[in-house]
């Protein structure tokens, strides 16, 4: 039997992985220098997925014929653009909007990890409470800040993890190549 973990990656020397590490770390710094600006260009950029993909519901309803669902789907389409207008045209309240169902999202999540951890685990019990309790805490920071965090949390968050995606490439680097 064959490791599926060396054959599928493809052969990078530590240079180039280095490189990407690199890249990425500086791209992170530069996002952080600015996170009200990284926030607002997230914002706008999520606003336009989100009109392609309400675009795209909507053709689906359409195209897929029969009126089984078409009303539903059609309707979440126009939802989705319009929920994409707004991230768009106001960036500034879509990034509020954002940053408080992301506050939410990590209380929620965090909350359910400390229970998961306390009630269901037999291993890794207090590395899932640790978890939990950083999600937690997270949501809760943002949530009290709220609204006033909406205007940089996106952007900062996204620099730490391009800095940790960077920082990752670095260790792969220092690791051995891996050939095809």
């Amino acid at each position: 039997m064959t490791d599926r973990s060396t054959v599928e990656q493809p052969a990078r020397s530590a240079s180039a992985n280095s490189a990407i590490g690199v890249v990425f770390i500086l791209a992170g710094f530069f996002v952080l220098a600015d996170v009200t600006l990284a926030t607002t260009i997230s914002t706008l950029l999520l606003g336009v997925i989100v009109i392609c993909a309400g675009f795209v519901e909507i053709a689906m309803a359409v195209w897929a014929g029969g009126w089984r669902g078409f009303l539903w789907q059609t309707f979440l389409g126009i939802l989705y653009v319009i929920f994409g207008c707004v991230l768009f045209s106001m960036p500034a309240l879509g990034s509020v909007i954002l940053t408080w169902i992301l506050g939410v999202a990590l209380l929620v999540s965090g909350s359910g990890r400390i229970l998961l951890g306390n009630r269901y685990l037999r291993h890794g019990r207090r590395l899932m409470f640790v978890s939990g309790l950083f999600g937690l805490a997270a949501g809760l920071l943002i949530l009290v800040g709220w609204p006033s965090t909406g205007i940089w949390v996106i952007g900062a968050l996204l620099g730490i993890d391009l800095i940790a995606h960077g920082l990752g490439w670095l260790a792969a680097a220092r690791g051995p190549a891996v050939s095809a």
